[in-house]
């Protein structure tokens, strides 16, 4: 097996650094939760392992809301998501692809979308996780 991809990345002023392993390399998705899509961020999952604050844990300002299991991190700073630990699986963060050196969310074609108005851990019946796709088409 391949030796996953690591990657640096940072908020937007810099404060905040941080470096990540991406086992599954530049794979992201978006959620349609009330939080999420008032974010827009696209979020690339890492297991907790796979991440390091390098430097700013102390920028980091800490925000949850509903029922409190995910944890959604800024820069206390310029105010840019920089990683989430995810409510569906507490095991893994999210990390902000566009904080990553050298990567757009405009670099993705396409990104699932997740259906997290109908959150798995509170539907009774199994239901597809995805929810659609966003797509992105260069004009020039």
């Amino acid at each position: 097996m391949a030796e996953a991809a690591a990657r640096e990345g940072a908020c937007h002023c810099g404060t905040v650094r941080f470096r990540v392993r991406l086992p599954d390399g530049l794979k992201g998705s978006r959620c349609n939760c009330s939080f999420c899509r008032m974010r827009g961020a696209v979020a690339i999952g890492v297991p907790l392992a796979d991440f390091t604050v390098l430097a700013g844990q102390d920028a980091l300002t800490l925000y949850q809301f509903n029922t409190r299991v995910a944890e959604h991190y800024f820069c206390s700073k310029c105010g840019i998501y920089t990683h989430h630990r995810r409510r569906s699986n507490p095991n893994f963060y999210g990390v902000n692809a566009a904080c990553l050196d050298g990567v757009s969310p405009f670099d993705f074609a396409e990104v699932p979308v997740v259906d997290g108005i109908n959150h798995p851990r509170d539907r009774a019946q199994p239901a597809p996780d995805i929810f659609g796709y966003l797509r992105f088409e260069r004009t020039s």
